[in-house]
């Protein structure tokens, strides 16, 4: 089943609890919930559904009707009270909000920096499995949460594409400034590469050797199917602040057991995702896939053929509108979280010679796949 809660804001007196019922408003509230979903458990959900509906107990309307009186909750940026600044352990971005971040350093002065930016519902804490072969070759990682996640103030509640595109260009800005001669590459993991899309195709991108785009979340509503679409909207209108554990879809992020229970078990992932997040997510997949003709920055996008969140449509669509020049590495056997697979050595060793060799042909032939990859998606 897939838990329903409600978020701070939410009415008093609802409780946490499961949905279920046979009448409209119960369903569009399910659709909500599927909407968190990649396509293939929808259909599997909505099939388990359909069998049970005789058997379900009727959600009364009246709760729908008394919901409907909520409102998205976001936290965007405030307004400028100080320059941006960084300290050992934290960005302080213009309006005071703290950002804190990780490091992995190199032995020795790093011969590149990677400003590595998380995905949805993850943290700082998103690099660790990567990060030794990254360190082992002279580059240091520097793993912010983003505003909203891990250790924030506004954790939970989304802030708005604007807002992290603009908390990213002044995490690079103040990087860029404390290490000016060091090769400077922005790197992003699903919903993180979302915002380096933006930012990529910006109007002032900040200075920067290179964008990596990690299985980029790229899925807006041009490419879901109507009962994707027609649960967010219920998601974003009707229930904002219900939350869902998504635990009923049986979606594989990664093949390395080890990486996914890290993520489950750390106190900085979030496991209930607000529906206005949700929404505000699928605004940001939105943003990233528009900006794909326009990303005019050197930048490196992989993608996995076993990725289970980002649907092959979705990624072609966007692939096949950059800008000639950008480089494509397709992965068959890789996963969404592809650099905390128990093979990632094959994109992290892609990765990392494509930052020192930008035209170099990437080891593993990936780069050679994707063009036949694409073709294949008709």
């Amino acid at each position: 089943m897939v838990s329903v809660g409600v978020g701070e804001g939410a009415p008093s007196g609802i409780k946490s609890r499961i949905f279920s019922g046979d009448d409209f408003a119960v369903m569009i509230a399910w659709l909500a919930v599927l909407s968190t979903m990649p396509p293939l458990a929808v259909l599997r959900c909505l099939r388990a559904l359909l069998k049970a509906l005789p058997l379900l107990r009727v959600l009364p309307l009246s709760l729908i009707v008394a919901l409907g009186g909520c409102v998205a909750h976001l936290v965007p940026e405030g307004p400028v009270v100080e320059a941006p600044t960084e300290t050992p352990h934290s960005f302080v971005m213009s309006d005071g909000t703290v950002l804190h971040y990780r490091v992995w350093e190199p032995a020795g002065k790093p011969k590149a920096i990677v400003l590595a930016l998380h995905g949805m519902n993850d943290s700082r804490d998103a690099w660790e499995f990567p990060a030794d072969d990254f360190t082992a070759a002279g580059i240091e990682i520097i793993s912010p949460d983003q505003r909203g996640f891990g250790s924030t103030k506004q954790r939970g509640y989304w802030a708005g594409t604007a807002t992290m595109v603009s908390d990213a260009r002044e995490m690079a800005l103040l990087v860029h400034a404390e290490h000016p001669d060091t090769r400077l590459i922005l790197m992003g993991e699903s919903m993180g590469g979302a915002v380096l899309m933006c930012l990529a195709a910006s109007a002032d991108p900040p200075p920067a050797d290179g964008y990596v785009l990690v299985s980029p979340a790229v899925w807006g509503r041009a490419e879901m199917n109507v009962f994707e679409r027609v649960g967010l909207w219920a998601a974003a209108n009707v229930l904002p602040g219900f939350t869902a554990t998504g635990a009923i879809a049986h979606v594989q992020a990664s093949d390395n057991r080890e990486a996914i229970e890290r993520l489950s078990t750390d106190p900085l992932t979030i496991h209930h995702t607000r529906f206005d997040a949700v929404a505000g997510l699928v605004k940001l997949m939105d943003a990233a896939q528009a900006a794909a003709p326009f990303v005019n920055e050197r930048a490196l996008f992989l993608y996995g053929g076993k990725d289970e969140l980002i649907p092959k449509r979705a990624m072609a669509a966007a692939w096949r509108v950059l800008p000639a020049g950008e480089r494509m590495a397709y992965y068959p056997d890789g996963y969404h979280l592809m650099l905390r697979d128990i093979g990632r050595e094959v994109p992290i060793g892609d990765i990392i010679s494509w930052i020192f060799h930008p035209s170099a042909p990437l080891p593993s032939g990936a780069d050679r796949a994707a063009p036949a990859w694409l073709a294949r998606q008709g």
